[in-house]
């Protein structure tokens, strides 16, 4: 980088106000300056700072952000800034300026490139949705749900699909055929002159699954609007482990009341689209659900994934958690299952069902299959 280029960088950092040491900024470097102001230039704390708005690019006449479109936004970022850069601008108009015409303008939405952030937007936003948009916004949902997925897929199925018990086998078939094995047995044949093994005696492997016993997982997720990462996870999760042999997996919505969405698990997409972010929470309205899907108590587990701020009856659930745990079934207590695995709960309430048994903490989808794989593998 050269000493020019690190002087346009501090100044795009600093804003408006470096101009007087670092001279006004010309040509690309302005037109990122103004796509910098549309979006940061709406800070309310920038003049109290003694940073002032400047007109963008001729497109505005006054302090403040310019009258310049989301669309216009959008194409400029997309030509003047980086990849990263540009995911960085869209997180950050739709989550900390919560730029709604984002994802709620069918020509922002023809333009915007799908990513995590663009998905929580969606399930935020789509009751403002008229039924053209959401066609579109459909299609940001399926490619983040596509990508999650084709991540997620092979690491929750290595956990539960069982290992494979190499045995000696006298079934020929190719794909079982054991190298090492077929030229360790092999090696009295050897001719030097040729450099080669004739193979008289080929080896093959069996392969047998590890038996895996019929097990229940009940995933019961928070709907509430802080909990939207957990949402997407679990549907995504919820779809990698369905029809998994060992295992049958349920998953329940819920805030005041309570939505069975089993019957959607294998489109995320859809059941994402019917999911409504929002309202209370009755947890304890959700585990008295949960108890009464529970089949053979000893092969259930129940994974609540909430921040357990409970606007239900507290004593009624952990009663609920004692009763199921005291049956045999295994409990836990997710208080986030994004990658991040960022906790913030009610750490009282955690506490108390910790005290009857419950498993508390914070899990990746991974990690969660990795637990699932331990128990439905005893």
């Amino acid at each position: 980088m050269t000493a020019d280029e690190g002087l346009e960088r501090w100044r795009l950092i600093l804003g408006a106000p470096a101009d007087r040491a670092t001279g006004p900024l010309t040509g690309t470097a302005a037109a990122r300056d103004a796509a910098l102001e549309w979006l940061y230039g709406r800070d309310g704390d920038l003049e109290q700072r003694g940073v002032r708005s400047t007109p963008l690019s001729g497109r505005t006449g006054g302090d403040g952000p310019s009258v310049l479109t989301a669309v216009d936004w959008l194409d400029d970022v997309h030509r003047l800034f980086p990849k990263e850069t540009v995911e960085r601008l869209e997180r950050d108009a739709i989550e900390r300026y919560e730029i709604t015409e984002i994802v709620t303008d069918p020509e922002v939405l023809s333009r915007v490139e799908p990513s995590a952030s663009l998905l929580r937007a969606v399930l935020r936003t789509k009751h403002l949705m008229n039924p053209d948009v959401l066609v579109m916004a459909r299609r940001i949902v399926e490619a983040v749900v596509r990508e999650l997925m084709d991540r997620l897929r092979p690491e929750l199925r290595r956990a539960l699909t069982g290992s494979r018990v190499r045995r000696p086998s006298n079934l020929p078939l190719a794909r079982d055929f054991d190298f090492r094995g077929t030229v360790r047995a092999n090696l009295a044949h050897y001719q030097p002159e040729q450099r080669r093994v004739l193979i008289e005696r080929p080896r093959f492997h069996s392969r047998t699954r590890r038996h895996l016993e019929q097990w229940q997982l009940i995933l019961l997720v928070d709907q509430s609007g802080s909990m939207v990462d957990s949402v997407i996870h679990s549907a995504v999760t919820a779809a990698c482990l369905w029809s998994l042999p060992g295992l049958r997996t349920h998953l329940v919505a819920f805030d005041t009341s309570v939505v069975d969405l089993t019957s959607d698990v294998t489109d995320p997409v859809e059941l994402l689209m019917r999911v409504q972010l929002g309202g209370g929470t009755d947890i304890a309205r959700a585990v008295d659900y949960a108890a009464g899907l529970v089949d053979t108590p000893r092969r259930a587990i129940v994974a609540l994934i909430t921040d357990f701020y409970e606007g239900g009856d507290p004593h009624r659930l952990v009663r609920t958690v004692r009763r199921l745990v005291e049956q045999g079934t295994v409990v836990l207590g997710l208080a986030a299952l994004d990658e991040a695995a960022d906790p913030v709960y009610d750490r009282g309430l955690a506490g108390r069902l910790a005290d009857v048994g419950a498993h508390i903490g914070a899990m990746t989808p991974g990690r969660l299959a990795e637990f699932v794989a331990e128990k439905v593998g005893r």
